[in-house]
């Protein structure tokens, strides 16, 4: 990368973020709300991104991550203890269920995994809805209190949006250092080819659990985040779908890319908002664009800039390779 190129991605990303502080002040209540969403399901994303896109590990149970945080903070909260200790609890009962979910990976992968994933996904909605004694069953739990944060409420929806958005900050930078670590590299040699990674001394077995935890703890803290959002929880928004959602969150966005589920989240959840001017055919115009986008590329939105700059790479390393080798042939 030059360093024009650098500062430009710079400025780029200062813009974004700037945007996403100043803009959001015009918006009412409801936009706030779907803001806030997209902060939270690009969380939980960026968890099945890790699991699926780094370690090349399916998971149908994101989904049932994302309940299982939300239930902690709904119970703890409602009870009058603060938000951070049942984010405490959410990360650790994830991580711990996660990585117990991870050994059927050390035996079975691709659809075989799925199947397994989903059948912990589905125990998790059953536990949800039949345990009344413990999540009130179909009657959810309500008012839901919202933190304080450094003595600032967050109870109007602009608070609460940067708290939200806050979150995706400290999240993103932790993701970023962890890809980018001897972790973020042996994940992906995970991915490309395990017989490979285990012969240049990786232990597959530890990083295969480690990917399923850490990704199933970041569906804890989004599911921390959703139930102070919505301030009511019930089992119904917690069921396959929801998994299904985020693994299209990951795969249209780009998997194995950092900012897929940023954009993905965004496809997921602005873009049905954005055509509801359409009125009943918005739903119908969101699942046509989707197909297209994903026959015209399979590797998502982000697999189509990155073959473009594949392809100018390319071309401008053949130039330099034509101009070098007339040199060498007009050279006495």
């Amino acid at each position: 990368m030059t360093a024009i190129g650098k500062y430009w991605r710079i400025a780029l990303g200062v813009a974004v973020i700037a945007a996403l502080i100043i803009v959001p002040m015009n918006f009412n209540r409801y936009g706030l709300y779907i803001l806030s969403q997209w902060a939270v399901m690009t969380i939980a994303a960026m968890g099945l991104n890790l699991t699926l896109g780094y370690a090349g590990q399916v998971s149908l149970a994101q989904g049932a991550f994302v309940g299982i945080g939300a239930y902690a903070a709904a119970i703890m909260t409602t009870q009058g203890m603060p938000l951070i200790a049942a984010l405490g609890v959410a990360i650790v009962l994830c991580f711990a269920i996660g990585w117990i979910l991870g050994y059927p990976a050390l035996r079975v992968q691709h659809h075989y995994l799925a199947f397994v994933t989903l059948a912990f996904s589905t125990l998790a909605f059953l536990v949800f809805r039949n345990e009344d004694w413990l999540t009130k069953g179909i009657y959810g739990i309500s008012n839901i209190p919202r933190p304080n944060v450094l003595g600032f409420a967050t109870n109007r929806p602009l608070p609460f949006y940067y708290f939200c958005l806050g979150s995706l900050g400290i999240v993103s930078l932790a993701m970023w250092w962890l890809i980018r670590s001897p972790w973020g590299r042996a994940f992906v040699a995970l991915r490309e080819n395990p017989v490979r990674a285990l012969s240049l001394g990786i232990d597959t077995r530890r990083y295969t659990l480690m990917a399923f935890a850490i990704g199933s703890a970041l569906g804890g803290v989004a599911g921390t985040l959703y139930a102070p959002l919505t301030q009511y929880i019930d089992p119904v928004p917690f069921n396959l779908s929801l998994s299904l959602d985020l693994l299209m969150m990951v795969i249209v966005g780009g998997s194995g890319f950092f900012f897929g589920p940023f954009l993905g989240a965004m496809i997921a959840v602005l873009l049905p908002e954005w055509l509801r001017f359409t009125q009943g055919y918005y739903l119908m115009l969101y699942a046509v664009a989707v197909m297209l986008l994903l026959i015209y590329s399979p590797t998502g939105i982000l697999g189509i800039l990155d073959r473009y700059l594949t392809e100018r790479r390319t071309k401008v390393a053949s130039a330099l390779r034509a101009v070098a080798k007339s040199r060498l042939e007009t050279a006495p």
